[in-house]
């Protein structure tokens, strides 16, 4: 690998990182994991008073997280193509 592609290579990955770490502190971000695991809670809240059980309880803050992980990268998508316009 000659010295222009290892700076091309190195540019790439800071833009990558640059990226992320603006995804990670974006409020975009913030906001979709509040709706989501307000959501979440809402829907455990209904099913929660049919069923008193500590299993099921402990479920929500997995199901959240897991929720918000999963569909957050849709969101990010369409941020990164916002924001690089």
């Amino acid at each position: 690998m000659d010295l222009e592609e290892r700076v091309k290579s190195i540019e790439e990955r800071n833009k990558r990182v640059e990226t992320d770490k603006a995804w990670e502190t974006s409020i975009i971000r913030k906001v979709c994991i509040c709706i989501l695991t307000y959501v979440v809670v809402i829907i455990y809240s209904y099913i929660i008073r049919k069923y008193d059980n500590i299993l099921l309880s402990s479920l929500v803050p997995v199901i959240g997280f897991t929720l918000s992980t999963l569909s957050l990268k849709l969101v990010r998508k369409i941020w990164e193509q916002k924001r690089d316009k």
